[in-house]
């Protein structure tokens, strides 16, 4: 098993609280060293491999280094979208999708005093918040009229907004980021309206793309992702894939639990059992102090299918089931 990173597996959705101080690096690490020894797997850190050679069936280190395989599995995961904006690599402006960057941005808020989220999704209002309980004063720009459009409807992120509000957020919606300026001071982040937001840091969470390097030396096909089949299979025989980079049936997901389950599926396959992944649930869950939100299945966000509500503003509840054909569908 080889991995670029310098840690042990470990449950990326925790890093918002580690960003907090919550959480240290030991407290969502999934399998130490032991664990790997004890099920006979020969654990390779800070060591990527960065090429394929099929016809030969080795995988190539950074070093060169050249090892032998039966069947490869690619679990590369993905990397964090940078959209286009002028100044996005300056200084000071962040994405989190590791240890390595929860550890930058955590150094750098110890001398801020501001941060604007560019990306009103689940990772944005997380991370937002795990800097929020360090004491910094948190704006959001969302390009979506509402925040969460995903995972929310009209009302649900209503209430969200407002309670978050309460909590000490800034929100700038339906906005687009313009450009983003050092200066002597920090930073400005300038919003297509001329608007300036001055900030000692910016964190940039505008999803998540499939690492697809190594598929593609490979020429494996796949518009989004590297395509599989059911048994996680891609075309080229022997060569399985599995988590954020796979395409499956059309569709990638992007969650923790499609990346579990496609994971064990593919593991399966490899050992000679007879598995078929038949697709995941897509839901979701907002962790952020006091506040709870899970969202799966057809949320129905433009409010066009059959659905019950049920919305109680003293206690600030809002629970929404989307039904078609009389069975449940969604839930909010």
């Amino acid at each position: 098993m080889f991995s670029r990173e310098k840690y042990h597996f470990y449950y990326v959705p925790a890093l918002p609280e580690f960003l907090s101080g919550e959480k240290q690096i030991e407290d969502f690490t999934i399998h130490n060293e032991k664990w790997y020894e004890k099920n006979g797997m020969d654990l390779h850190l800070e060591e990527e491999i960065t090429a394929i050679e099929a016809a030969q069936a080795q995988a190539v280190t950074r070093r060169g280094e050249k090892f032998s395989y039966d069947k490869l599995l690619l679990a590369c995961g993905g990397n964090s979208f940078i959209p286009p904006i002028p100044g996005s690599k300056s200084e000071g402006v962040f994405a989190l999708r590791t240890i390595a960057d929860a550890e930058a941005i955590r150094e750098r808020a110890k001398q801020s005093h501001k941060v604007v989220v560019i990306g009103g999704g689940l990772l944005g209002l997380e991370a937002g918040n795990g800097l929020r309980k360090r004491g910094l004063e948190v704006s959001v720009v969302e390009f979506s009229p509402r925040l969460l459009p995903r995972q929310t409807d009209v009302a649900a992120a209503a209430i969200l907004q407002k309670q978050m509000e309460e909590m000490g957020f800034h929100f700038y919606l339906g906005a687009k980021t313009r450009e983003i300026v050092r200066e002597k001071d920090g930073l400005g982040v300038f919003l297509e309206g001329g608007e300036k937001l001055p900030a000692g840091m910016a964190l940039i969470s505008a999803g998540v793309r499939p690492e697809i390097t190594l598929a593609k030396s490979l020429n494996l096909p796949g518009d989004k992702g590297v395509m599989v089949d059911d048994t996680m299979e891609t075309p080229i025989k022997g060569i399985y894939a599995a988590g954020d980079l796979v395409e499956h049936r059309g569709r990638v997901y992007g969650i923790w639990p499609a990346s579990m389950e496609q994971g064990r599926v593919a593991g399966a396959n490899m050992a000679g059992q007879a598995v078929k992944y038949q697709g995941t649930l897509p839901s979701n869950t907002l962790k952020v102090a006091g506040i709870g939100l899970v969202a799966a299945g057809e949320i129905d966000a433009e409010g066009k299918m059959e659905s019950v509500v049920a919305k109680d503003d003293t206690k600030k509840t809002y629970r929404k089931f989307v039904l078609q054909d009389r069975f449940l569908i969604g839930v909010i």
